[in-house]
């Protein structure tokens, strides 16, 4: 890979309308040099031995590089922001904003999920002390009073934790998982309209559209 001195190709698994898509669109960022390998979860290639051989979940997205496997979603994104670090979406070790980069990064997986699939699915968040994340009140608090400060979750600076949460707030907002407050939905916008954004998913509808078309014949 020219100008990164890696010398290891990087291989994307990927199915659209999945969360790897905020994957393809950090690499686009980080004009990182891959391959994509798609998979037609729709007709159940993601449960097929070849994939489960690189992930036993069956999930996307997953990554490789040489030998190295990467799976879970920021595992994937902590990953390519220090692997390429000229693209600067990723606060150095020594950077007082790395902090507050990690937390975010791993604060959606730790927090916001499951009090959002909680909430859903009309569960209890069980007794504050078995909780991963106290109550949905307080995790949604916490995320707004983040992004009020804005432009990004680190102030001024776009990283990559910013298309992990502009993706992802975009899916839960439209399946009124999370109440489109005015502050979300600015930040979805100021964030999904990057040029990455706006190209990756009209990318990722046309092979929405392939996989559906392909399963409609068989």
């Amino acid at each position: 890979m020219k100008g990164n001195g890696l010398d290891s190709e990087i291989t994307l698994y990927h199915a659209p309308n999945t969360r790897s898509t905020g994957v393809r669109i950090l690499l686009a960022e980080l004009d990182a040099p891959h391959r994509l390998h798609v998979l037609n979860m729709k007709a159940g290639e993601h449960r097929e031995p070849a994939f489960l051989a690189v992930n036993s979940m069956g999930k996307v997205p997953a990554l490789t590089r040489g030998d190295a496997v990467v799976t879970e979603q920021a595992a994937i994104y902590l990953y390519l922001a220090d692997l390429f670090p000229g693209a600067n979406l990723a606060p150095a070790i020594d950077d007082a904003l790395r902090g507050p980069y990690l937390r975010w990064m791993v604060y959606y997986g730790s927090s916001f999920e499951p009090a959002v699939i909680d909430r859903a699915l009309q569960r209890e968040a069980g007794p504050r002390a078995m909780s991963a994340y106290g109550d949905f009140d307080t995790v949604m608090a916490t995320l707004l009073g983040a992004l009020a400060k804005g432009p990004y979750l680190l102030g001024d600076r776009f990283s990559a934790a910013d298309i992990l949460w502009g993706t992802a707030l975009g899916w839960t907002t439209s399946f009124k998982l999370v109440p489109e407050h005015p502050t979300i939905r600015d930040y979805i916008a100021r964030v999904n309209s990057r040029p990455a954004a706006t190209r990756i998913a009209a990318e990722d509808a046309a092979l929405s559209d392939a996989h559906a078309a392909a399963q409609a014949q068989t």
